[in-house]
């Protein structure tokens, strides 16, 4: 079974200003799309070609990292897409905003916190928030690596690639991080609490 580039949740100008068309454009439709195309390129005509992109990213994972960064990024870019909306943004509230308090205090600790981490990644990679138990904990993977790999589970995620802010930050990486908190999809986290 090929994968598909997945449907956005929303237009391509849904989120400006804070992430443009024209980023979405080349983000999405240049980049995640290649994540794609060379993952088909690759599992096709293997048994990897009837497993679902969890699976392929486990059994890959550290050992054929072709297939993996490209699964991984199909994976993690379907994720960061659905991490923002556009009437996003804000403190949490409800069930979200009692994971946070009890994981680090209070909102502001949290966002403080994982925008230091997200502003940290070396080179390429992405920050993530992920259920620890009854937690919420803050972590951070290069390249293409994500949380799936080993078996946990992300509520949150923001893509620290450049090609993820240049045309709109240029090399600004925190002006982006703190324009994300404009566009998070706290209904889209609240509903893998």
């Amino acid at each position: 079974m090929a994968f598909e580039l997945m449907k956005l949740p929303y237009a391509k100008d849904a989120l400006a200003p804070t992430i443009s068309a024209e980023t979405i454009e080349y983000h999405y439709g240049k980049h995640h799309a290649a994540y794609v195309n060379k993952l088909n390129a690759a599992i096709e005509g293997t048994p990897l070609a009837e497993k679902d992109l969890v699976s392929i990213i486990a059994e890959t994972c550290g050992k054929q990292p072709g297939v993996f960064n490209n699964a991984a990024q199909v994976w993690n870019h379907d994720f960061y897409w659905l991490s923002m909306a556009p009437n996003g943004g804000g403190a949490p509230a409800g069930k979200v905003a009692e994971w946070i308090d009890r994981s680090f205090g209070n909102f502001a600790t949290f966002k403080e916190k994982f925008s230091a981490a997200a502003a940290g990644v070396f080179g390429s990679g992405w920050a993530w928030v992920v259920k620890d138990g009854d937690k919420l904990v803050i972590e951070t993977t290069a390249n293409a690596d994500t949380p799936v790999a080993h078996g946990k589970t992300p509520v949150l995620t923001i893509d620290v690639w450049e090609h993820a802010y240049y045309v709109d930050y240029r090399n600004a990486r925190p002006k982006y991080i703190e324009a994300f908190w404009n566009v998070v999809n706290w209904d889209h986290v609240g509903s893998l609490l």
